[in-house]
């Protein structure tokens, strides 16, 4: 159960997994891939295990074009596929001491594992938030007290993407041992 990984190694999938703005658009990811993807979704953890979350894969063209135009960034119209994460704050946990509501830890972590596994299977995303909720929300038919967390393209990169380098603070700086 705790054996090394064999395909890659965990330490090289997080330092070399990179946001993608540029795909194949022709190119759709294959079901039992995209079936991979969404599994590591569902078995990320959260609160008390309540699983608060609902993922939406978009690959009809007509709706991946409402969804565009909640984040209108031209690169994104190349996405085969785009997945939306959501949930439900009265579905999550909430701590008893002072209200906090688990829902945005829970679908963070979610999120995190889709777009880790997408990256293990090749498969290149870009985390984004800064969308029109509202607008995202009447194009999929949402209900007004699910939330809309995160979406990201899923797809192959384009030859011709650009891939940047990362830059993080070291550890000494974000580290404080006790």
């Amino acid at each position: 159960m705790h054996e090394k990984l064999t395909s890659m190694n965990f330490h090289d999938l997080v330092k070399n997994r990179c946001s993608i703005r540029s795909f194949v658009s022709d190119r759709k990811i294959p079901q039992e891939i995209l079936e991979k993807i969404l599994a590591a979704g569902r078995l990320a953890p959260s609160a008390k295990n309540l699983q608060p979350w609902k993922f939406r894969v978009v690959s009809s063209p007509d709706r991946l074009l409402q969804l565009c135009a909640c984040y209108p960034r031209d690169w994104l119209r190349s996405a085969p596929h785009i997945l939306v994460v959501t949930g439900l704050r009265k579905q999550a946990w909430v701590r008893a001491a002072d209200g906090y509501n688990s829902l945005e830890t829970d679908l963070t972590i979610a999120m995190d594992h889709l777009i880790l596994a997408a990256a293990s299977e090749g498969v290149g995303t870009c985390w984004i938030a800064a969308f029109d909720p509202d607008r995202l929300r009447a194009a999929l038919g949402m209900d007004e007290d699910e939330m809309v967390f995160a979406m990201t393209p899923l797809g192959y990169a384009a030859p011709d993407a650009i891939v940047q380098q990362k830059t993080r603070k070291p550890l000494a700086e974000i580290v404080e041992f006790l």
